[in-house]
């Protein structure tokens, strides 16, 4: 693939979630997402969740992506 030639990409919304933080929810979509789909090339954030334990601790991040992946 070479910048500078006509492409066209697909946009999609998935969901990572981890115990391990925000980083780790968003390495987790684009690790599934790469595995999933062919050249996967970018993402956006769109929303950060998270949950709150009985405690009041945060036990879980989930964070919403747009992934990207050029078309053949």
């Amino acid at each position: 693939m070479h910048y500078g030639e006509d492409r066209v990409y697909k946009k999609i919304e998935v969901i990572g979630v981890s115990k391990g933080g925000i980083e780790d929810a968003i390495k987790v979509a684009i690790a599934k997402a790469h595995k999933t789909l062919e050249r996967v090339s970018w993402f956006e954030v769109k929303e950060i969740h998270g949950h709150v334990g009985e405690e009041g601790q945060v036990t879980e991040y989930q964070v919403i992506l747009k992934v990207s992946f050029e078309l053949k």
